[in-house]
């Protein structure tokens, strides 16, 4: 048994968590750069909590420029357990709605201006990300929000665009009829990919704000709009949040998808052609592994 420690990436429109105790805002450093703002730790019902808004308070970092590796490194320095990220997202979907919540249980990944993984020449890994969530924490999220009274979808894939722009309408069809995604969003990739190398478990809370570009009653996006229902989602993100200690409880067993032992066997490079520069940064990330 090992003690939950909850960590909560919060996306647009979500920069607090209100109810945590004892909450204190603080400056961590990582090998990886600075994470994107301070991170506000506390406790809520028994179990330690770390909040760290993914675009820093007061929205300075754009999809293309958050500081994934730094973020997910900080989570895992801390002794966070397990990820919840929350992030705004459209909708393929006339029945996903906007202020409708979905569970994500896969990604489509088509940025290509990041960094998306901790390793690379000196020390590689590579590591599975077919199932790219943890189911455990997944369905968590997903009773939290039922229990909230959240209208919630359990299960879709998410299309990972680069951004900041969004979708073009021929973009969004194909998105929608040909590779058959349910949302689109701009932040959880590299994300969920670093989470997975970190061994930390990862759900993703997609919170539909609009229909992207398809939908012919719809027109273009509005960020107007967009920005009204940021705010009624970020309110819902909260309830569903404060749910999660008392549903996870304050330790737990081993992850029985095995996300917290995601590095075994994933490192190709031979001890003695290791990179010390490298492998010095990833202490946190993969310590238990590197020995």
């Amino acid at each position: 048994m090992v003690q939950t420690k909850i960590g909560v990436i919060g996306g647009s429109g979500l920069y607090e968590m209100p109810g945590l105790q004892n909450a204190k805002w603080g400056t961590m450093d990582s090998p990886w750069g600075a994470p994107s703002d301070q991170l506000l730790s506390g406790v809520m019902d028994g179990v330690p909590m770390v909040f760290l808004p993914r675009h820093g308070r007061g929205h300075v970092h754009s999809p293309s420029s958050v500081p994934y590796r730094a973020n997910i490194d900080v989570l895992k320095r801390l002794g966070v357990t397990d990820v919840i990220s929350v992030s705004a997202c459209g909708s393929f979907h006339e029945e996903m709605a906007p202020g409708d919540f979905v569970i994500v249980d896969q990604f489509i990944d088509r940025t290509f201006a990041r960094e998306k993984s901790f390793f690379g020449t000196g020390c590689v890994a590579h590591v599975s990300v077919a199932h790219p969530v943890c189911a455990r924490l997944s369905a968590a999220c997903a009773t939290a929000a039922e229990a909230a009274g959240i209208t919630v979808h359990r299960g879709g894939t998410y299309l990972a665009m680069e951004g900041p722009q969004f979708s073009t309408r021929s973009e969004s069809v194909m998105y929608r009829n040909v590779w058959q995604a349910d949302v689109i969003g701009m932040t959880n990739m590299p994300e969920a990919k670093l989470a997975r190398e970190a061994e930390l478990c990862y759900a993703s809370v997609a919170m539909i704000t609009d229909y992207d570009s398809w939908h012919p009653d719809h027109g273009s996006v509005d960020l107007a709009e967009i920005i009204r229902i940021l705010t009624g989602n970020a309110q819902k993100g909260q309830t569903l949040v404060g749910s999660l200690p008392d549903l996870l409880g304050v330790q737990r067993s081993t992850c029985p998808d095995g996300c917290d032992h995601a590095l075994e066997g994933a490192i190709l490079t031979a001890p003695d052609k290791r990179d010390p520069i490298l492998t010095s940064k990833l202490d946190a990330v993969a310590g238990r592994v590197l020995g």
